[in-house]
């Protein structure tokens, strides 16, 4: 056999052992990016959940000063609509069916607001820790920060399903703030630089990216910037704004 033959025999072999393939599977999941674009961000929002809606980015904040604005992303500038009461610890908004639904932490309530008037026309309760929340479109889709997501009607807000997030078999905790993204449930991992990306039937995680470059960037400029929050997703650019607590910049990322 000519060494050249033998050289690429090794090679076959040795990329089809276990080992190798098990190597190949872990690579997979870590999913890459490129950054688009760099933008201000208030340091004095707490992001709590983040969304872009008909090409207007909302923000939701918490502590003591918690609201909801439009943001002006090109200058990180809010236009505050909503300021909780002070006994309110703000949490994750999505939107659906021009609604505003927010979450408060450990109030265990949940408010709802017109769209259009920022006038609150409901609110709701639950049993457990308010933390992300997005939709799938028909169903509202919010963590706790365990390793469960709960699946809730809009009508009577009522748990139409439970998913446990697993990645590699291990139950993955600490769900924070969420976005749905082409069929797939995005998770900030709280304390973490990572986003994950989740299977919605099964809640396997299939794919993560990891973040700590702007974590980094951010607490350069900004000492007090606090962990990575806040998942955007704009359907018509196909690209995604990503936040922190208290960061000085937002970020434009789209994934390879």
């Amino acid at each position: 056999m000519k060494p050249y033959l033998l050289l690429l025999s090794v090679s076959i072999l040795a990329s089809c052992s276990p080992r190798k393939q098990a190597e190949t599977k872990i690579d997979n999941s870590i999913l890459t990016y490129s950054t688009r674009a760099v933008l201000p961000h208030d340091t004095k929002a707490f992001t709590e959940g983040l969304i872009i809606h008909n090409g207007k980015v909302f923000e939701s904040t918490g502590g003591e000063n918690s609201w909801i604005a439009e943001v002006d992303v090109e200058s990180g500038i809010q236009n505050k609509k909503v300021q909780l009461d002070k006994s309110y610890f703000g949490e994750g908004i999505t939107i659906l069916n021009n609604k505003i639904y927010q979450l408060t932490w450990k109030n265990k309530i949940g408010f709802v607001y017109d769209l259009a008037t920022y006038t609150k026309i409901d609110e709701f309760s639950y049993e457990r820790e308010g933390w992300g929340i997005t939709h799938n479109n028909h169903e509202l889709i919010v963590s706790d920060g365990t390793e469960t997501l709960y699946f809730l009607d809009t009508a009577e807000f009522s748990i139409t399903r439970k998913l446990v997030v697993k990645e590699n078999g291990i139950k993955t905790t600490n769900l924070n703030e969420l976005e749905y993204i082409e069929e797939y449930i995005f998770a900030n991992q709280w304390e973490t630089n990572y986003i994950l990306k989740i299977d919605p039937e099964d809640g396997t995680v299939v794919g993560k990216f990891d973040l700590s470059e702007f974590t980094k960037k951010a607490k350069w400029m900004y000492p007090q910037s606090d962990v990575l929050n806040g998942i955007a997703y704009n359907s018509k650019t196909k690209d995604i704004l990503v936040t922190g607590k208290y960061w000085p910049l937002s970020f434009i990322i789209r994934l390879n």
